[in-house]
């Protein structure tokens, strides 16, 4: 803050230096990022509770045209740049589609922070982080393939997509008519910590549900959200 550059920049940088490549204080990283996966679902939820499904439906454009623009350009110059190089075709569209991800968590995060969430091209950020949350998938068959040495059917990424697509239509169908009975119920105990039970039940297992189905953990807390 006293440097006027954004407080993600002193987390990154705290990160580094207290993680095994720095000073080493903290060794287990695996047990580390599971505890921290929990702060990033929370975090999602709470953004997601700014939107309404009737925002999502008009940010179509943004997710499927910006997103999906954003994604396949990104993925096809890093890809071509890295067969130039030598690297074979799947590994070369691997490393594209690393390239093409960006970090959900950090990116609303810094745009809450200005107070940007909401403008017109903090809206179309939101679009193209969700196309890229719904891209995980097929990359992620993509990297296990290579590691097998296998090539993946059309029907098995297919198959992928739709079990995202599941996850999300199951989210929101919960949502519009389980949640909204649920929590008038809830409220009419005027009881805190079951208000605050049952949102923390809603948001954990819908970040489960899609990570079961091979989405992120914040995706379904965000569309929980």
């Amino acid at each position: 803050r006293r440097l006027t550059l954004p407080p993600i920049l002193g987390y990154l940088a705290i990160g580094v230096l207290m993680g095994p490549y720095g000073l080493g204080l903290i060794a287990d990283t695996e047990h580390t990022r599971g505890i921290a996966e929990f702060g990033v679902v929370f975090l999602l939820f709470t953004i997601g509770l700014e939107f309404s499904l009737s925002q999502m439906m008009r940010m179509k454009g943004a997710v499927l045209g910006l997103g999906g623009a954003q994604v396949v350009v990104t993925t096809a110059i890093t890809s071509l740049v890295a067969v130039n190089f030598g690297m074979s075709l799947e590994g070369a569209l691997l490393l594209g589609g690393v390239v093409a991800m960006s970090s959900t968590a950090l990116v609303v995060k810094q745009l809450t922070d200005q107070i940007e969430l909401h403008t017109r091209h903090g809206k179309n950020a939101v679009g193209i982080l969700l196309f890229q949350d719904l891209m995980v998938i097929p990359f992620l068959i993509l990297a296990s393939t290579s590691a097998s040495d296998t090539t993946p059917s059309l029907l098995t990424v297919i198959n992928a997509i739709a079990k995202g697509a599941l996850a999300l239509a199951l989210i929101l169908a919960l949502g519009r008519w389980v949640l909204r009975p649920l929590f008038h119920s809830v409220a009419r105990f005027r009881s805190t910590e079951l208000f605050t039970m049952t949102a923390l039940l809603i948001t954990l297992g819908s970040a489960w549900i899609t990570n079961q189905l091979g989405l992120s953990l914040a995706l379904g807390a965000f569309v929980a959200g």
